[in-house]
């Protein structure tokens, strides 16, 4: 029996992990029993237009996108670059779910490309479903998700918004300029922001789960809990990732000070050599590179707001350290689940194997009655 699949490309990723750095296009299928994301790069639907094109024997309805007409403008570099081919790539493979003739869909490419059985149909509710809820402003920005499938991919995205800003901290904690170090800042706090949003639409869908709003698709209290468990471990992810941005810019800030009163050093004891030192006015002093929280300082002043951002700085470490501490606990309490889990199966295991070897005792002695 053929199945019903749904697809829509929502987002796309930065790859930075090779030597050169490529975006991918999430192409979201959603299936009745289960739900996926197959990234492709551009050149890799490049490859398969020609594929497909040559099994099909026409092209496509409509054109694959082409290259842009700057050629050394990289989609990496561009985020407009990047939406509008996005676009049109979505619409490309809308353009062959929708069409009345299915030679294109039923050629091995268009299956292989997307990981598809080989006994599906299509329809082509996807663009203005998966994509309008996964991403926003329709998605869980407009309120609770109380679609099951819908949901999880929602949690997909909440994992993958959550993994981004972690790689975008790492990247700013061993950047070397201070642009680097403010691109992967604002990087890892969109995705914190967007992860706060998701959460917020999953936790309201989970408050609804014993109301009319889930349909027909209502869950299990055990699933629900399930659920509401991987919103937890989702938001505790989230809430360190803040505490870690925070502590990061407070070291930034700390090391800015100190940064500019050594450079204020060599002046300072330069003019006193020369006899040209001059006492500040009350204005304020100017040594080297001032911000302007040290401006109004004096020596004594700088180093108490440096003690105070250190102790700030301290305690938000604490609190990280606090949530690491709560995800061990976790880890160690879910491995004791599997472990008890693991017993009853064994147990379970050993109860049948008793059970059929009853079965098969009392077989024998019906064949032999009769």
């Amino acid at each position: 029996m053929a199945t019903t699949v749904e697809l829509s490309i929502p987002n796309t990723s930065i790859i930075s992990n090779t030597s050169k750095p490529y975006t991918a296009y999430n192409i979201s299928l959603r299936l009745p029993l289960r739900s996926y994301t197959v990234q492709k790069r551009f050149s890799e639907f490049t490859t398969f237009h020609s594929t497909l094109t040559s099994q099909a024997g026409a092209q496509p309805p409509i054109p694959l996108p082409g290259k842009h007409w700057l050629s050394f403008s990289s989609s990496v570099s561009n985020p407009a670059l990047t939406e509008e081919r996005r676009a049109g790539l979505e619409s490309y493979l809308q353009a062959i779910l929708t069409a009345n003739d299915d030679r294109w869909r039923a050629t091995a490419v268009w299956k292989s490309f997307l990981n598809l059985p080989s006994n599906t149909t299509f329809r082509s509710a996807t663009a203005d479903g998966l994509h309008s809820t996964i991403t926003g402003p329709g998605g869980a920005r407009a309120g609770a998700i109380t679609d099951p499938v819908v949901w999880l991919d929602t949690h997909r995205e909440l994992k993958t918004q959550l993994h981004d800003a972690r790689q975008a901290l790492m990247r700013r904690d061993q950047a070397t300029s201070a642009q680097i170090q403010h691109e992967q800042g604002a990087a890892a706090k969109k995705g914190i922001v967007r992860a706060g949003t998701l959460i917020a639409g999953l936790d309201q869908g989970l408050s609804r789960a014993g109301h009319d709003a889930w349909g027909s698709d209502k869950l299990s209290e055990r699933e629900v809990q399930r659920r509401k468990d991987l919103v937890a471990n989702a938001r505790r992810e989230k809430e360190g990732l803040e505490n870690l941005l925070s502590a990061m810019v407070q070291k930034s800030k700390v090391d800015e000070t100190v940064a500019s009163a050594q450079e204020a050093k060599p002046e300072l004891f330069s003019k006193a050599a020369n006899g040209n030192y001059k006492k500040p006015q009350s204005g304020g002093r100017v040594l080297g590179k001032e911000t302007a929280r040290t401006k109004a300082l004096d020596n004594q002043g700088v180093v108490q707001l440096q003690q105070q951002l250190m102790q700030e700085q301290d305690e938000d470490v604490m609190v990280l350290q606090q949530s690491v501490a709560r995800q061990k606990q976790l880890a160690i309490e879910i491995n004791a689940q599997l472990e008890e889990q693991k017993e009853m199966l064994e147990m379970l295991d050993e109860d049948v194997d008793r059970v059929q070897g009853k079965m098969d005792v009392a077989k024998k002695r019906i064949g032999q009655l009769s």
